[in-house]
């Protein structure tokens, strides 16, 4: 009985929160907004748990105009939380992703579907507290691209100031955000450089 009280609770809170507040799904499970909460009890504005941050939004745009300038012929580069369905009843919104046009030949309304060669992924808005830690996240999310045909994921974490590559067929790795890293065709960024440069 307990079991069943339960999840029935649990059902009645998924009807209570508004799909505006669900960031990500995977295979049917909701992963909600950062403060989700906060906006159920009034202490924040669903506007305030979606937005980007400052860093993290800079740092879309400087990474965007490098490959945008030097990969538009071959490439669609989608900026701005673009959703990508890769598995029934899942989809996860992407950074930046870059897609090769010969596979896309427009692109949808809607969410797109077909792998790009590599996605960059800037900080997350996705509330953790359901995870066993954070990694476990960043993990699933990872490695659900990598199986769905992406070859490349680039986390960049703007609090420690590192930079997790994961390509598929090879060892993952972390290093610091003053190391360089090949997105893609041999385009290199280094984002500390990067930062700096736009300073002068």
């Amino acid at each position: 009985m307990k079991v069943i009280t339960e999840k029935k609770q649990e059902n009645k809170k998924r009807k209570r929160i508004s799909k505006e507040l669900i960031y990500e799904m995977r295979h049917g499970s909701p992963i909600y907004y950062r403060d989700y909460d906060k906006v159920l009890s009034g202490e924040k504005t669903l506007e305030e748990v979606m937005g980007s941050g400052g860093l993290q939004s800079y740092l879309v745009m400087l990474i965007a105009n490098i490959l945008f300038e030097q990969l538009k012929k071959k490439y669609f580069i989608l900026i701005n939380e673009v959703g990508y369905k890769f598995a029934p009843r899942s989809w996860y919104n992407l950074d930046i992703a870059i897609i090769d046009k010969s596979k896309l030949k427009e692109i949808p309304e809607g969410y797109i579907t077909v792998p790009p060669e590599a996605v960059i992924e800037i900080d997350t808005k996705a509330d953790l507290r359901k995870f066993k830690n954070p990694q476990d996240y960043f993990h699933r999310k990872t490695q659900d691209l990598l199986d769905s045909g992406i070859k490349k994921v680039i986390w960049i974490f703007t609090k420690e100031k590192k930079v997790w590559v994961a390509e598929k067929g090879k060892r993952w790795f972390i290093t610091d955000w003053n190391d360089t890293i090949e997105i893609l065709d041999d385009i290199k960024i280094n984002l500390h450089e990067l930062l700096e440069k736009e300073k002068h």
